[in-house]
């Protein structure tokens, strides 16, 4: 059985660890094909001096999109660093990601919580975005705790959540496809959609080009897999699966703690394997 984990975080965008010690902790968890998803950016490949021999690493990004002004993420697995079509969209997407950075922090001013941009911008080593505002937030006294910045501040609905900037999903899943790499929709069962919802962006990501989906993402109860799996195979796609590791100590979302698929998918990584 294949150790994989395809979906997680280095502090190039929200992440804790650098992307030499995610792949020294990918390395130690004995996974056999790792991928580094940060938001909008594939900074962290350029950052690994060492590969262990035993680990595959498949350049991955995660995007982020709008679909009928709903946020949706967008993995891309496999995708060419160096193709116009990624270099173009990474950029568009960081001056979206510095636009919303100013909305939010000019949202935080006028709820009287000053400098929160610089404050924000200090503590983001890559990709500046939410969970930097809320620990800017934590560190002046606002809230005592980044879980509580985002109930009352910046989570959704909430008067930091603004995601109206993104591109547009089936851009995303264009960007990836002409770089080469698979569009994977990713954590299905995460957005607040309901299920005929769910099925018209399935939909609709197929029709644009997206060929995966993420049957688990991280700890999920096999209920959640079983019927993410139908789903998958219902609408023909490939089946992905990652932690979404972020830090150590998310039990949820420990790098590399990731259930094996169902043994009617179609695993994404037969691609490279």
């Amino acid at each position: 059985m294949m150790n994989v984990d395809l979906h997680c975080h280095t502090n190039m965008s929200d992440g804790s660890l650098t992307p030499e010690q995610l792949v020294e902790l990918a390395n130690e968890r004995a996974l056999d094909i790792l991928s580094i998803t940060d938001h909008d950016t594939l900074d962290a490949y350029s950052a690994i001096e060492v590969i262990p021999a035993k680990l595959q690493l498949i350049t991955g990004i995660e995007f982020s999109s709008q679909w009928r002004k709903q946020g949706i993420h967008i993995v891309g697995l496999n995708v060419d660093p160096l193709s116009e079509s990624i270099i173009f969209g990474v950029a568009q997407q960081k001056k979206a990601r510095l636009d919303r950075a100013e909305k939010i922090a000019e949202r935080l001013s006028n709820l009287g919580f000053e400098h929160c941009l610089e404050g924000a911008t200090l503590l983001a080593d890559g990709q500046i975005g939410r969970p930097h505002f809320a620990q800017h937030l934590v560190n002046v006294g606002a809230v005592s705790n980044i879980k509580q910045a985002f109930k009352k501040y910046l989570g959704a609905g909430k008067v930091g959540d603004i995601k109206e900037q993104w591109a547009e999903t089936a851009t995303v899943v264009q960007w990836i496809r002409e770089s080469g790499g698979i569009a994977v929709l990713a954590h299905p069962s995460k957005y607040k959609v309901t299920r005929t919802k769910l099925k018209e962006l399935l939909t609709d990501f197929c029709s644009a080009g997206g060929e995966g989906m993420e049957v688990i993402s991280g700890l999920q109860i096999p209920a959640v897999t079983r019927d993410l799996a139908t789903l998958c195979n219902q609408y023909g796609l490939l089946a992905s699966c990652g932690s979404d590791f972020h830090a150590p100590g998310m039990k949820w979302a420990a790098l590399g703690l990731v259930s094996s698929l169902p043994e009617n998918c179609s695993p994404i990584w037969h691609r490279w394997a």
